[in-house]
């Protein structure tokens, strides 16, 4: 049963967020926002699907335990471009409120990308062991978690400047997405069922996507 209505919801959600993500790169060229929010909702759904389809297919035959060098890859892929989601996410941000220089901000967004990055390239993340350190897993996550709390803030701010209604709920999707995400990284391994939050974690996902598209159509229906 479980992994039955696990599969079906990640290939739900994989569907959904390419799809948008495509819709919004073909119908926004002439905006740079959504175009780049579109890029950014592709890479969302192909980065995850390189983990989430090795897993339904080990839920689906026979068991995650024997899938453990691809799902641990695939974790990584995930990994690296989900620190790619947030770098784009950014420059939305930029573009939709018109924002033009700030330098130091920026490459304070490529620092905390790159150190990220970086601490993901390390053998002793042990992305292909069953038994990987829980002491990495926090410390890659840590300027991935920096880099989450500088956007929360930028579209908090910046929605309330602007009394942008449209991009109201943004900041609350980041913070619901890493809130569910953090309990994961840190006990999963030892309590199984916090994995289960993976799932609204997934949906705040789809409500950030899902911001920009209404957006766009309505800018669209101007």
């Amino acid at each position: 049963m479980q992994a039955i209505v696990e599969t079906v919801f990640d290939l739900v959600y994989l569907c959904t967020v390419t799809t948008l993500g495509i819709l919004m790169i073909r119908q926004g060229r002439q905006s740079r926002q959504y175009f780049l929010f579109g890029i950014m909702a592709v890479t969302l759904g192909a980065g995850d699907a390189f983990h989430l389809v090795p897993r339904a297919i080990a839920l689906c035959t026979t068991g995650l335990e024997n899938y453990t060098v691809a799902l641990g890859v695939g974790k990584f892929i995930t990994s690296i471009t989900m620190t790619i989601f947030y770098v784009l996410l950014y420059y939305v941000w930029r573009q939709r409120y018109l924002v033009t220089g700030k330098k130091g901000l920026t490459w304070t967004v490529y620092l905390l990308a790159l150190v990220r990055i970086g601490l993901c390239l390390f053998p002793q993340n042990g992305w292909t062991s069953a038994e990987a350190p829980l002491a990495w897993g926090i410390y890659r996550n840590i300027p991935f978690a920096l880099m989450g709390l500088l956007i929360i803030v930028l579209f908090y701010q910046s929605v309330k400047q602007h009394q942008d209604q449209a991009f109201r709920w943004m900041s609350l999707t980041i913070i619901l997405s890493f809130g569910f995400y953090i309990p994961v990284v840190l006990w999963a391994d030892t309590v199984p069922l916090i994995g289960m939050l993976m799932i609204p974690k997934t949906c705040a996902y789809v409500w950030t996507v899902w911001i920009g598209y209404a957006a766009m159509r309505h800018d669209l229906q101007k």
